[in-house]
């Protein structure tokens, strides 16, 4: 039996965290759980971390675990009585300064933000809500128009679409909670706040084989590198919370389709976040637009959606996991869909490897197979055949924990931990006791099987056999 393709995270929060409600969620279909490293302190992400493993344990089955790095946080600087007002159409002075602002001055204590400002920037102040043109610059200093006025408080964040921002990825903070969260064995670091692919080479130089680097999209200046960040990451978040802010909200939707197709053409987990069901915060249902949302996500290939503030501080995140594993299995069931996701996806410097993923879809598709299983000691294997969408989903073999829980991320792949084969009929056998294991296949079924020989060596795919079940 085939089970869901498209995979579902969950943010970890208060109304989330406690084992019993872990176990829940899991059952409801989570498949992996994000860390928000920008809120709580270590201990509640240790206890958490300590309480998905318990539950994995329970369950029999790989859960994997986001670190999400919280970045550089640009922000005003304290105003003179917590706030100030900002008129349409008059011009503010901001001064790179720690002292207190006022209404006619604000200090950034961003002393590289406005050197890097030119004449034409715009800025972006909480969250959008006010927007600024820069009119003028002296040294230390630049005049903005106000575009849209409204009332500044202290410390609201500032984001500048226009312009790359010359400051690194990771903060002092990123890098202890990276260390802190590597020592906690997670499954992939998400980075905050990359512009180029210079940024993600910094994190896996950092990170090293213990984790995937997992890089946000959620700056103009990314886009204008996507390739190469893609091709420089373990996985990718169109993080549409920021990218919302510093893009015009028409152009989002198509930053989404885009970054979805260049992370599936690398063979590159890509998870689609935020406000995908942001109404059930409170409500019990979502919205028509917000199942759409999730849908247009699931028919675009994306391997994975995100629940945010809805699992994390939600009143219904067991309710809200169900009903988002109902509207992907909805969407699963259209024919239609699998027509889209089979289009041809041109694969840049395929490899034998990729030739065989390739056949090994197409084999399932003529024979109606039941399975494709792939032996993997890196997982790459696996990702190879997920890249392809085989409609009769992948199952995952490694004997590496590490490498099974990294899989819970990708498009249609179930992953299991068991001894890698020692011969061709050793790898049949496995493969289909493991089929039968997991309900993806009974006697009759055939599977196709894709493996590397010699076996234990990783990144030689270089075999593929057809097997029918006693």
């Amino acid at each position: 039996m085939r089970s869901r393709a498209c995979k579902i995270v969950a943010t970890l929060g208060p109304s989330s965290d406690a084992p019993e409600r872990l176990i829940m969620l899991i059952d409801a279909g989570v498949d992996c759980f994000r860390l928000n490293f920008s809120h709580g302190v270590k201990e509640e992400h240790a206890r958490r971390i300590a309480a998905i493993r318990e539950a994995e344990r329970r369950f029999d089955k790989p859960v994997a675990i986001i670190a999400d790095l919280q970045g550089p946080k640009i922000r005003v600087g304290m105003l003179a009585g917590g706030s100030v007002r900002l008129r349409t159409g008059e011009v503010v002075k901001l001064e790179a300064s720690f002292d207190t602002g006022t209404k006619d001055c604000l200090r950034l204590p961003h002393p590289e933000l406005i050197e890097a400002l030119q004449v034409g920037d715009i800025l972006k102040l909480d969250d959008g809500r006010l927007q600024m043109t820069v009119v003028a610059k002296t040294p230390g200093r630049v005049e903005a128009r106000v575009d849209f006025g409204g009332e500044l408080r202290s410390q609201k964040g500032i984001n500048v679409p226009t312009r790359r921002i010359p400051i690194s990825a990771l903060t002092p903070k990123d890098r202890e909670d990276m260390a802190f969260a590597l020592d906690h064995d997670v499954d992939f670091v998400a980075l905050s706040f990359v512009q180029t692919p210079d940024d993600v080479r910094e994190a896996k130089g950092l990170v090293g084989p213990h984790a995937g680097v997992l890089s946000k999209i959620e700056k103009p200046s990314a886009l204008e590198h996507i390739e190469a960040i893609v091709k420089e990451s373990d996985a990718i978040m169109v993080a549409r919370g920021d990218l919302g802010v510093e893009l015009a909200p028409e152009q989002v939707p198509i930053a989404q389709r885009k970054i979805i197709r260049t992370a599936r053409a690398a063979g590159r987990p890509v998870i689609v976040a935020t406000h995908m069901l942001e109404s059930m915060v409170e409500a019990s249902t979502p919205t028509r637009a917000e199942a759409s949302d999730v849908a247009t996500a699931v028919y675009q290939g994306a391997d994975a959606v995100m629940l945010s503030a809805e699992s994390a501080v939600g009143r219904h995140p067991q309710t809200v996991v169900a009903i988002m594993d109902r509207i992907i299995k909805a969407v699963e069931a259209d024919p239609d869909h699998w027509a889209g996701l089979w289009r041809e996806v041109a694969i840049p410097e395929p490899t034998t490897a990729d030739a065989i993923s390739l056949s090994a879809r197409e084999i399932a598709h003529v024979l109606d197979c039941a399975s494709v299983v792939a032996y993997t000691m890196t997982g790459s294997t696996a990702l190879r055949l997920s890249r392809e969408r085989p409609k009769s989903g992948i199952i995952g073999m490694t004997p590496l924990v590490g490498t099974a829980r990294r899989l819970c991320l990708s498009w249609g792949v179930r992953s299991i931990v068991t001894e890698d084969a020692t011969s061709v009929e050793d790898m049949v056998s496995k493969a289909e006791t493991t089929a039968r294991h997991l309900d993806a296949a009974k006697s009759g079924d055939r599977i196709v099987i894709t493996a590397g020989i010699p076996f234990g060596r990783p990144g030689k795919t270089n075999t593929i056999r057809i097997a029918r079940l006693d």
